[in-house]
């Protein structure tokens, strides 16, 4: 899904009542937070880049990479955005061990990491209790791009994905698994309602 028909849809899903979550692939694309720096675009070789209204810095969205949206009201469930943050990095820590990757946060950092670097952004917005925006996984993507920037404004900021990390190719949709599993845990959804992404089917839970 292209990146601004996303953002879009967050806006949409926003403007209405209930948790949503919203799990995408991209096509190659920067963005840049609201507070984030051009300069950190070193070479942008044709990608587009976009300013959004996010916090954090630049990162790359492309194919291969889990891009997660969690759409919800902070207030219903009794936290504020720093535990919203850290439900998505534990979310994302509890995904990656069934494919023997041994995540963790990092302190002082937003995001989840492993020895070798990083293998998840995250980067939100809340406006008037409503969360938009999340986190992004990179699975089994090219990670040339990402030398291209200064990854969340970090100058030399190391990369990497589930795969590398694995030492085989795992798709995004064996993450994606995973991922909803984690998350639904960590934020106790109930009554979830599953959708493909022609919205043309689905099942209940």
């Amino acid at each position: 899904m292209p990146f601004e028909e996303a953002w879009a849809l967050q806006r949409e899903l926003a403007a209405r009542e209930g948790a949503w979550l919203v799990l995408v692939e991209h096509p190659p694309v920067f963005t840049i937070g609201k507070n984030g720096r051009d300069a950190n675009v070193l070479d942008a070789r044709g990608i587009p880049v976009v300013r959004i209204d996010r916090g954090g810095d630049v990162t790359y969205h492309g194919p291969g990479q889990l891009v997660g949206y969690p759409i919800l009201t902070l207030r219903e469930r009794r936290i504020g955005i720093r535990e919203h943050v850290a439900r998505m990095e534990r979310a994302i820590v509890a995904a990656l061990a069934p494919f023997g990757v041994r995540g963790r946060r990092r302190k002082g950092c937003v995001g989840v990491w492993t020895e070798r670097g990083k293998i998840a952004s995250i980067g939100v917005r809340v406006a008037r209790g409503r969360t938009m925006h999340g986190f992004a996984l990179n699975v089994c993507a090219d990670l040339a791009p990402f030398g291209w920037i200064n990854p969340c404004g970090v100058a030399g900021c190391e990369v990497t994905s589930v795969s590398a990390e694995a030492g085989r190719r795992v798709e995004v949709g064996e993450a994606a698994e995973e991922g909803v599993g984690a998350l639904v845990r960590e934020y106790k959804f109930q009554n979830i309602i599953y959708e493909n992404s022609l919205g043309t089917g689905g099942r209940a839970v």
